[in-house]
């Protein structure tokens, strides 16, 4: 079954009297190259493959050939017929329907990937929750190798952008601190039915065996780099005592422990050196 083909797909989702939701960013890609290079880049033969928001199955058949094992996690109910038709000649795939916000991803990927040597999470996620759904795979401290996704290419330029730079913010900050960033290939908005307003593009995060930088206490360090980017366009003095109450004397002597003036911003900042401020203003 070729659901790349723009017939093909129509004709499956008539036949279970299926109707996109806008509410839940459902735009089902057609372009026959995008999603076996997704599969590819993302996992082997002895992977493991979770994919969150499967939708008509498009991306889900193609890891099933790529993988050894597909857990796919749905929201939309609705589209428990369309899957069980799409995915009906593959022996691979398990779906699972529930809020990956909300299921146990460490509990299933335990139970569902015993046998697998690695994991690897492949989505092309809905623009709407692209970055809770990053971070939330990222915060979890799941078992899992890479996250290899699709989001809007606007989305994709700011989570893989180098720390310092003024494509930098809190979420590119929190992505390098937790893994290796890169943008893997672009995707035209033709790529999709409907077709969206925007372009994409499909990122890799290669998770870290460590942290890219040790900090005392971890909530402080994000509630710092949060407070950080909050005004960007103010000194990092300014918007960081404004914001958590430090106060700036403090600010200007972790600055200065860093031969930086004070009237630097955060976007100028690197990981290292943001790194340091927490640590240096955390009791």
């Amino acid at each position: 079954m070729n659901l790349a083909d723009f017939d093909t797909l129509s004709k499956v989702l008539r036949s279970e009297g299926f109707n996109l939701k806008k509410s839940l960013g459902q735009n089902f890609l057609i372009d026959p190259s995008v999603c076996p290079e997704m599969a590819a880049s993302a996992c082997d033969k002895n992977t493991g493959a979770l994919e969150i928001g499967p939708g008509a199955g498009v991306l889900t058949r193609e890891l099933c050939g790529a993988a050894k094992k597909v857990v796919a996690v749905e929201l939309d109910e609705r589209l428990r017929p369309v899957l069980k038709k799409t995915l009906s000649d593959k022996n691979n795939v398990e779906v699972i329907f529930g809020d990956a916000m909300k299921l146990d991803l460490g509990a299933l990927i335990k139970e569902k990937f015993s046998d697998c040597e690695r994991v690897a999470v492949c989505a092309n996620l809905p623009y709407y929750i692209t970055s809770p759904i990053i971070m939330h795979l990222l915060e979890s401290r799941l078992p899992i190798d890479n996250i290899t996704v699709m989001v809007q290419k606007e989305a994709a330029e700011r989570l893989c952008a180098e720390v310092g730079s003024r494509e930098a913010g809190a979420v590119t900050v929190a992505v390098s601190y937790y893994a290796l960033a890169e943008i893997l290939f672009g995707v035209g908005r033709e790529s999709f039915m409907p077709p969206p307003k925007v372009d994409s593009a499909v990122i890799r995060l290669t998770l870290r065996e460590e942290p890219a930088v040790k900090v005392k206490d971890e909530a402080a360090f994000f509630r710092f780099v949060k407070a950080s980017f909050a005004q960007r366009r103010k000194t990092l003095v300014n918007t960081v005592s404004a914001s958590m109450g430090i106060s700036k004397e403090l600010l200007r002597e972790a600055l200065s422990e860093l031969s930086l003036p004070e009237t630097a911003r955060s976007e100028n900042l690197s990981m290292g050196e943001l790194a340091f401020i927490s640590n240096y203003i955390t009791k």
